[in-house]
């Protein structure tokens, strides 16, 4: 058996999740296991990186060992090692791509550094009815907003970011301001859930001008400011909660379908943790049946940080021959226009 269709172990351990998963060419995904960080973080309303790092070396062996286990299958199995390279914490990474390097140097293997947001933005081919280029894809999560143009695996543009606060951030952050609790992005979810989204208007930011980029930052403090006039009761928490909830998934589908239009492209994908929220999700699906587009989610597991993306990215690409060098080497900064196209099969 080539090396190529042999199991790919996946590492993901950019911020506050520790994610393995081993992902097998023509079998599929074969095991996963993840660890969440959420209460080590909680006390301190944010993720801490020092304390990200430590809990990672704590964690990450005994996941692989894990992983492993409920696949049936030993390290010498393996035909590769892959790892998040970035963007994320660099102490983090350096975590899993230490460990990472390390296995496929004793176990003579290839190994490659993947790119955090490729690994979401193929989260979707995980699915057995997986899209395939060219889409748009929207890669909205903790600390990214942004359109790309994917015209082939490794063929990126990006068409807008985020020039201040990302969604997930400002759900995070618009939560800890009316006292909810941490991790605050799936706590306003919630408490939108029991609110009017028409009590409170907040603007669709720079939906009013042409272009793709994103802004959340000013609405964020629109909120604040009626948070902050308003009597605070149960009810109104959750009625600002949902007001800024559908301010958010509005702005997010008028860019969306901005992006289809200007590219000429019928197929959507959304990734990334907040692809998980439940209007977001709603909202585009019925867009799409009204207007003729396609739109595709990654299952609710995979729209949050996790090894199976890192290992099906990581098996692409070194099924095309793309293997690096024994170095330990990360990028906590690194832009999707960077990477090597892989060719079409």
């Amino acid at each position: 058996m080539s090396k190529f269709s042999k199991p790919v172990l996946g590492i993901e351990s950019s911020c506050d999740e520790t994610g393995v998963a081993v992902y097998q060419p023509g079998r599929g995904l074969l095991a996963h296991a993840l660890y969440s960080q959420v209460k080590l973080h909680a006390d301190y309303g944010g993720v801490v990186p020092e304390l990200a790092s430590r809990d990672h070396v704590r964690k990450l062996l005994p996941l692989v060992r894990e992983t492993l286990d409920r696949a049936g299958l030993g390290m010498r199995d393996l035909g590769g090692v892959a790892y998040t390279a970035g963007p994320g914490l660099v102490g983090a990474l350096l975590v899993g791509a230490s460990a990472a390097r390390a296995m496929a140097w004793a176990l003579d293997l290839p190994a490659i550094g993947v790119h955090h947001m490729e690994g979401h933005l193929l989260a979707p081919l995980l699915e057995p009815d997986p899209p395939q280029p060219p889409f748009v894809a929207l890669l909205v999560s903790g600390g990214h907003s942004m359109l790309v143009a994917v015209r082939g695996i490794g063929d990126y543009e990006v068409l807008g970011d985020t020039l201040d606060d990302a969604a997930g951030e400002a759900f995070d952050k618009t939560a800890k301001l009316m006292g909810l609790p941490y991790p605050g992005g799936p706590a306003l979810a919630a408490e939108a859930l029991k609110g009017d989204p028409g009590a409170f208007h907040f603007s669709r930011p720079m939906t009013d001008r042409p272009g793709l980029d994103f802004s959340f930052s000013g609405l964020k403090t629109q909120v604040l400011l009626a948070w902050n006039k308003s009597d605070r009761s149960e009810q109104t928490r959750a009625d600002v909660a949902s007001g800024f909830e559908q301010a958010i998934v509005e702005t997010l589908a008028i860019k969306c379908r901005r992006a289809l239009e200007a590219t000429g492209m019928s197929r959507l994908v959304i990734a990334g943790g907040v692809g998980a929220n439940r209007r977001l999700r709603a909202q585009l699906a019925e867009a799409g049946e009204r207007e003729g587009f396609s739109v595709h989610f990654p299952r609710l597991e995979f729209c949050t940080d996790n090894g199976a993306m890192i290992a099906l990215a990581g098996a692409i690409r070194l099924a095309a021959g793309q293997e690096q060098g024994p170095q330990i080497r990360v990028q906590p900064r690194w832009s999707l226009e960077t990477l090597e196209p892989v060719p079409t099969a």
